[in-house]
């Protein structure tokens, strides 16, 4: 039986698909949506430079114009995930 553990960051699934991040339990009534825009080189080193953030309410159900509850851009992932995390705290707070 595969064991389907993903990497968590502050107690939370942290899921990678191609150039989207997932973070949060879909159990939960909200996630994080990160999308790498574009991606710069440094040297043999590729970075992310531009990342799109979303809130997501966590109910598939949904269409995906009425689950985006937060959106914003930022020019690297730090700042991205900074963000969102941030978002995705005081969303399952209130």
């Amino acid at each position: 039986m595969a064991d389907n553990k993903f990497l968590e960051y502050k107690g939370k699934p942290l899921v990678r698909k191609g150039n989207e991040i997932y973070y949060g339990d879909m159990s939960e009534s909200f996630i994080v949506r990160f999308e790498i825009l574009s991606y710069s080189e440094s040297g043999n080193i590729q970075t992310a430079d531009k990342v799109n953030i979303q809130l997501l309410d966590s109910n598939t159900d949904l269409d995906m114009k009425d689950r985006i509850k937060k959106e914003s851009t930022k020019d690297n992932l730090f700042d991205a995930l900074d963000l969102g995390f941030t978002w995705l705290e005081r969303a399952l707070k209130g």
